[in-house]
């Protein structure tokens, strides 16, 4: 009887191991595969190879002493975050123990969706939805940003964007847990961002502000019983890609950020990169500037100005996500140029180790998404956030030369 426990207990062990190689071999595989898709954008063309433009160096200290070791990034890190607080407006204490309130539930295919509420600034709250895929187990999650959240779960009311920006949809269906969030109220009412503690007293730049608020937003994500704390990322378009960036950049428990055709860069010959205005970088209290390009007679105000006067640029901000992952899903306004500010990311990780952590896909020539740069965009979260650091390295290793 003992032999025949030991035989079945023998048995059960090899069924189990081989269950586990079996589900490592299928993992490794579909990581290769994306791999071999996702690879080619995490290199500049040639024309942009190294080229680095007139950026400053986010690789020397704003005194011009040089960053040559790790240690001496942690300490220029901190600077560039620091000065970049300090110009825009220290953030209020992060909200971090609070929960969503559920206001109402709906089954749709696949997943269930929450419509949910919380404090995104200590003085406001916010609706969005929690889409939750089935299945037991902790998941991955994406944080999704835009005008208003229904676009984001693909229940959006304009025909331009419906179809196109519907990302928490598309990852849910992909087995993300993901969360919608937006400025519908502001949005409507023409100021489009947050202000804090109030619009006419503004102590924080509006930008900075949509960043503050979805670091509450991770939080309470990350207090969902679904969702895998370490494996957070954040996306937005336009609007919302400039969120989500100052947001990925800023609040560094993003695991991973994609950021479609934001503008990733200061630039004043493109009217969609409009940091200027003054519901990002260029806040004042009203009446505001006319909407549109910086003229003569329709300047810019309040700290935009500055910031390019004494030679600030995004790129310093993008620097700041080493050595995390993001992708640069480019249209109209994140042209193969941008590939000059990305370099500088690109020379930072170098420093610290690491390589293929800055992307950029450039096949459509317009603004609005495209069904092949949306999936290479979930591919991007597939692989770094389904996936750990020796199933990547194994799937690299898999397709060298």
């Amino acid at each position: 009887m003992k032999k025949l426990l030991l035989f079945i207990c023998l048995l059960y062990s090899f069924s189990v191991m081989q269950g586990q190689s079996s589900m490592v071999t299928d993992s490794l595989g579909r990581a290769t595969a994306i791999w071999k898709e996702l690879m080619p954008f995490f290199a500049p063309p040639e024309a942009y190879r190294g080229q680095l433009g007139t950026y400053r160096s986010p690789l020397k200290l704003y005194d011009g002493r040089p960053v040559k070791t790790v240690e001496d990034w942690k300490k220029r890190r901190e600077e560039i975050l620091g000065q970049w607080h300090r110009l825009m407006g220290e953030w209020p204490p992060l909200l971090k123990d609070q929960k969503m309130k559920c206001i109402d539930t709906v089954r749709r295919e696949g997943f269930t969706q929450f419509r949910v509420r919380f404090y995104w600034m200590p003085n406001e709250e916010t609706e969005g939805y929690l889409l939750v895929p089935d299945g037991k187990g902790k998941k991955p999650a994406v944080i999704t940003v835009f005008y208003e959240p229904e676009t984001a779960i693909g229940l959006g009311k304009s025909a331009r964007t419906k179809d196109k920006v519907d990302y928490a949809y598309q990852l849910v269906k992909r087995g993300f847990v993901t969360l919608s969030i937006g400025t519908a109220e502001a949005t409507e009412a023409k100021t489009y961002s947050l202000y804090y503690p109030s619009i006419t007293q503004a102590q924080v730049q509006p930008l900075s502000m949509l960043g503050y608020a979805a670091a509450n937003a991770w939080y309470v994500l990350s207090k969902v019983q679904d969702v895998d704390s370490s494996k957070i990322g954040i996306m937005g378009f336009s609007f919302g890609g400039k969120w989500a960036m100052f947001a990925s950049c800023l609040f560094e428990k993003f695991a991973c950020a994609v950021w479609d055709d934001a503008g990733i860069v200061f630039d004043e010959t493109r009217e969609a990169v409009n940091y200027w205005e003054p519901w990002y970088l260029g806040y004042y209290p009203k009446p505001w500037r006319d909407r549109g390009m910086i003229t003569k007679e329709n300047p810019a105000y309040g700290l935009y100005p500055k910031l390019v006067n004494e030679g600030y640029d995004l790129h310093e901000l993008h620097a700041l996500m080493a050595p995390r992952p993001f992708l640069v899903s480019g249209g109209s306004e994140d042209t193969q140029e941008r590939w000059m500010p990305l370099n500088h990311s690109i020379a930072v990780n170098r420093l610290l180790g690491f390589t293929d952590r800055v992307a950029m896909t450039n096949v459509r020539s317009e603004h609005l998404p495209t069904p092949w740069a949306n999936e290479r965009a979930y591919m991007f979260f597939d692989y770094f956030l389904k996936y750990n650091d020796k199933v990547r390295s194994a799937a690299r290793q898999s397709i060298l030369p």
